[in-house]
C-alpha cells in the first residue's frame, strides 16, 4: 500500500458513518482499494467507520461515486451515505443544492434543505416480493422482499426493541430464498399509520447498524404496499433520529422514491499510512 497521508472527512447518516475522500485528483490510485478500506474502517485501531465513500470525476454529472462498505466490498448503493455524498459535494464546491452523481444502480438526485437537512431521490425500486415465506430454527416468518438500490428483507414485528437483531438478522440475510446476493433484514414495529420503528442488519458490515437509508425506503414502501403503513412514512432508526420516505404509487408501481432526514459533519483531518499498516 500507498506510504502517503489521505485526507478525508468522516460523517454521519442517522448514526450510519462514513469516511469521506476526494479522489478526483486520483490521490488512492495504486492502493488496494479493498483492503484499504478494512483497514481503515477497523475500530479502535483505525478512524473506523461503517463505509468508505469516494468522489471521482464525471464528463456527465456532477460527479461519480464509489461505495465500500467496511469489509472492503463493493455496494451498489446506500441511502445514508448518499445523503451525506450530496451534503459534503456540495460544500466541497463540486456540485449546487440540486446534486446528480453517478451510482452502480445508476443517477442519483439529491437537494441540500438548508441546515442538516439532506433529501435524495433513489432509483426506482424492483423485484417486489409480497410474501416470501422462511423457516429459520423451526421457527416459520413470512418476509417482503424489495431491492431499492440494496436488495431488502422485511419483517413485521410487534417489539423492536426485543428482536435478535443480530441471530435473527443474519439468519434471514443468508437465507437460500435470498440467494445468491443475500439481502439486508428490516425488523419494522409499526407505531401509527405514518411511523413505524425500524432496525436492519445490514450486509457488508454483518451487523446491526444505527440505520439504513435504502433499508427505510424498502420497509416504507412494502409496508405500506401490504396496508400497514401510509405515505409518508416516518422511520425512527436505531440511532434515535428519524428518516421520512416518500414515494408516488402508480398502477404500474412505485416510482420517485425519496429519503429525508440530517447529517452531521464528524471530523476532518488526515489519515496516517499506521492507521491501514
Amino acid at each position: 500500500m500507498s506510504e502517503r497521508p489521505i485526507p478525508f472527512v468522516k460523517m454521519s447518516g442517522s448514526g450510519n458513518d462514513f469516511i469521506m475522500v476526494d479522489n478526483r485528483a486520483g490521490i488512492l490510485d495504486g492502493i488496494d482499494l479493498p483492503a484499504w478500506v478494512v483497514a481503515v474502517c477497523r475500530r479502535n485501531l483505525s478512524v473506523g467507520a461503517d463505509g468508505v465513500i469516494l468522489i471521482e470525476n464525471d464528463a456527465e454529472i456532477d460527479f461519480a461515486w464509489r461505495f465500500y462498505n467496511n469489509d472492503g466490498g463493493e455496494a451498489e448503493m446506500c441511502g445514508n451515505g448518499g445523503r451525506c455524498v450530496v451534503r459534503w459535494a456540495h460544500d466541497l464546491g463540486a456540485a449546487g443544492e440540486h446534486v446528480a452523481f453517478r451510482t452502480k444502480v445508476g443517477v442519483i438526485r439529491g437537494w441540500v434543505l438548508g441546515g442538516r437537512e439532506v433529501r435524495v431521490q433513489l432509483t426506482p425500486p424492483h423485484d417486489y416480493r409480497e410474501r416470501v415465506e422462511l423457516e429459520i430454527d423451526g421457527a416459520k416468518l413470512t418476509a417482503a422482499f424489495l431491492n431499492t438500490g440494496v436488495p431488502h428483507a422485511v419483517l413485521a414485528v410487534d417489539d423492536a426493541e426485543a428482536t435478535d437483531v443480530a441471530g435473527l438478522g443474519r439468519a434471514v440475510r443468508f437465507h437460500p430464498a435470498f440467494a445468491p446476493d443475500g439481502a439486508n433484514a428490516n425488523f419494522v414495529q409499526v407505531i401509527d399509520d405514518h411511523a413505524a420503528v425500524i432496525r436492519t442488519y445490514e450486509r457488508g458490515v454483518e451487523g446491526e447498524t444505527l440505520a439504513c437509508g435504502t433499508g427505510c425506503v424498502a420497509t416504507a414502501i412494502t409496508m405500506t404496499l401490504a396496508g400497514r403503513l401510509q405515505n409518508p412514512v416516518r422511520l425512527t432508526t436505531r440511532g434515535g433520529e428519524v428518516l421520512t420516505v416518500d414515494f408516488t404509487q402508480t398502477e404500474s408501481g412505485v416510482e420517485d422514491p425519496t429519503l429525508q432526514g440530517p447529517v452531521r459533519y464528524v471530523a476532518e483531518g488526515i489519515i496516517s499510512p499506521e492507521a491501514w499498516s
